[in-house]
């Protein structure tokens, strides 16, 4: 079973439709012996960091979650959940995550050319650094998914396994052991998104 976490910020109906759609049972929950009893986790999100950190923080599921992960059980961060599993963010002050991937998370107006719109959103295709990896093991460098967001992951190039180019590659998805992150909606990317889900749930 995959837990999908509820901590008040996050697109749980379509995502939780997606798991079903691959015929994976889940449960959206905030019930701390729920996530720690399911077979991986997803940490969904939208909006700002700092009120997603602190949902977190207030609720004790950000705790729980690192501790979680760091036992081995894979957890999946998703848009401002991928964010959320770096050690800090730049989004309008210092907000610190759950550090569970070493990193910040930056404003992509400082690596992109002037004159691009933000947030940086649409379809692109993925590139993979690093050949394909588990999380990537069932679709194909060049498939395109679909992203809304105006901070990117910055991290060391060993986590990062799928980047997309908006006048500058950006960080797409990451892996550090059973922790993966996607900043793009797999929930929103059709049939390559079902395919990025189905990896995860056959990682563990």
């Amino acid at each position: 079973m995959t837990a999908i976490v509820d901590y008040g910020v996050g697109n749980l109906f379509s995502l939780g439709c997606s798991f079903a759609a691959i015929g994976e049972s889940v449960r959206v929950t905030s019930d701390p012996a729920e996530i720690s009893s399911a077979d991986r986790i997803v940490l969904p999100g939208v909006g700002a960091f700092g009120d997603a950190a602190e949902k977190l923080r207030i609720s004790g599921l950000g705790e729980l979650i690192r501790g979680l992960a760091g036992e081995g059980k894979p957890l999946l961060g998703i848009c401002l959940g991928m964010q959320l599993l770096f050690d800090e963010s730049l989004e309008y002050g210092r907000h610190e995550g759950l550090g569970l991937i070493p990193g910040r998370v930056r404003p992509i107006a400082d690596v992109i050319p002037e004159g691009l719109k933000i947030p940086h959103m649409g379809w692109n295709p993925l590139v993979f650094p690093h050949g394909k990896r588990p999380l990537l093991r069932f679709i194909n460098e060049g498939d395109c998914v679909y992203f809304v967001h105006s901070f990117f992951a910055d991290t060391e190039a060993d986590h990062v396994i799928a980047t997309a180019e908006y006048g500058a590659p950006l960080t797409a998805a990451v892996a550090k052991g059973s922790v993966y992150g996607c900043q793009f909606h797999p929930e929103k990317s059709g049939d390559v998104g079902l395919k990025i889900l189905k990896a995860f749930c056959a990682v563990g």
